[in-house]
């Protein structure tokens, strides 16, 4: 199994049990979010219960709740929206710090294509939700989800050149 660390935080962010796509030059990763049910649920077990004392509403309340499959798994944070200009400004700082911790063969693709992934993103800008890692450190990568036309499960967007491969 592979998982992918925030290279800042070492927050793990993803796995290889979410397949991605490369968008923008091998920049980004997109990756298919669900939502799942998560809880209590009712199993029969082949009781009679209607042979046992009681009523039909005594036993344990369904707790059964609604989540994002990689929000969940990765215990990601949900940030409050940036506004154009904060977003330039974290993404200035981010690529910075990100860009001391590429080796040189990787850092002249970052500095190539980074340009191109920040305006696509910041073209969805108005619709996307903004998530860090369970750590919640605010020098480390962002992950970004929207709702493509129509979609009921949720895009993510990862920065690719922020994730640290680990075998498991």
């Amino acid at each position: 199994m592979l998982v992918y660390q925030d290279l800042l935080t070492g927050d793990e962010l993803l796995s290889d049990s979410f397949p991605y796509k490369e968008i923008e030059n091998g920049m980004l990763w997109e990756v298919e979010g669900k939502w799942v049910v998560q809880g209590a649920m009712e199993f029969n077990i082949g009781a009679n219960p209607s042979a046992e004392e009681g009523g039909e509403d005594e036993g344990v309340d369904d707790q059964a709740v609604k989540v994002v499959d990689i929000i969940d798994t990765f215990r990601l944070q949900e940030q409050p929206p940036f506004e154009k200009k904060q977003f330039l400004t974290f993404m200035k700082r981010y690529i910075k710090q990100l860009n001391l911790k590429l080796d040189s063969e990787k850092q002249e693709l970052f500095k190539k294509h980074i340009e191109s992934a920040v305006k696509f993103l910041m073209s969805k800008l108005k619709d996307l939700q903004f998530f860090v890692g369970e750590s919640m450190g605010d020098e480390g990568s962002l992950v970004f989800a929207y709702y493509k036309d129509g979609a009921t499960d949720p895009t993510f967007i990862y920065l690719a050149y922020g994730l640290k491969e680990i075998k498991c």
